[in-house]
């Protein structure tokens, strides 16, 4: 773990550049790998693992042992970890305390989900909020999603541009509480689009939990040095 400190700032390059989590199409590829395509179906086998929190949020959260690094280097770590991958508009960093020990970052998916059927054409994006707080040895990351952000474009669905053609098409956003959606809500209209949005957002901590082990574990680039 000392060598991981030591060259912390040396990978800091090969971080930028390597260290980028998922694209959304990748991101699909690994959870159809790993679930499957049939979203509804994985939706229904994915919900007797996981329940919604007092604040009916999803939250995951997972202690990673750093043997031998103290909190500073750990620190250090983390701090060119996340300021490499939340550093667009969309994905930011909420909060970095050295001192406590804490980092909080908004994440981004964008396009985790879509219909374009019937009188409307809707769009998926999650904003994950992914929470690190740092001791000597080790971290614990909590990683939670609160709703899906989801934009309509209301007769914009594929049936009434091809009854009516797009000159009545808006624009409106909406907040989807993960409450309200399949399958914690039997009864969801959007039930298709729910599944894939649940399915997307649980893949995402998995990478996102295993991007954060593998730099805390084994270091930023996977080919620091100690004898630089």
């Amino acid at each position: 773990m000392r060598k991981i400190f030591f060259t912390a700032i040396m990978a800091f390059a090969t971080l930028t550049a390597n260290a980028q989590l998922m694209r959304t199409e990748e991101l699909e590829t690994y959870a159809k790998d790993k679930y499957g395509d049939k979203w509804t179906e994985a939706a229904e086998n994915l919900a007797a693992t996981l329940s919604l929190d007092k604040n009916n949020s999803l939250t995951y959260t997972e202690v990673i042992p750093c043997e031998g690094a103290t909190k500073s280097q750990l620190y250090v770590i983390l701090n060119y970890w996340f300021t490499a991958s939340f550093n667009d508009a969309n994905s930011v960093i909420k909060l970095n305390d050295k001192e406590t020990g804490t980092i909080i970052a908004s994440g981004y998916i964008s396009d985790v989900a879509a219909h374009a059927g019937g009188a409307n054409s809707y769009r998926v994006d999650v904003h994950p909020l992914i929470k690190v707080d740092i001791k000597d040895e080790k971290i614990r990351v909590t990683y939670t999603v609160q709703a899906y952000n989801v934009e309509i474009l209301k007769g914009g669905g594929a049936l009434m541009v091809a009854l009516a053609g797009t000159k009545n098409i808006t624009k409106a956003k909406e907040t989807w509480t993960l409450e309200n959606c399949f399958p914690f809500a039997e009864k969801d209209k959007h039930k298709k689009i729910s599944s894939k949005a649940l399915i997307m957002t649980h893949a995402y901590s998995n990478v996102m939990m295993d991007k954060i082990k593998e730099a805390v574990q084994n270091g930023l680039s996977g080919n620091e040095k100690e004898d630089w």
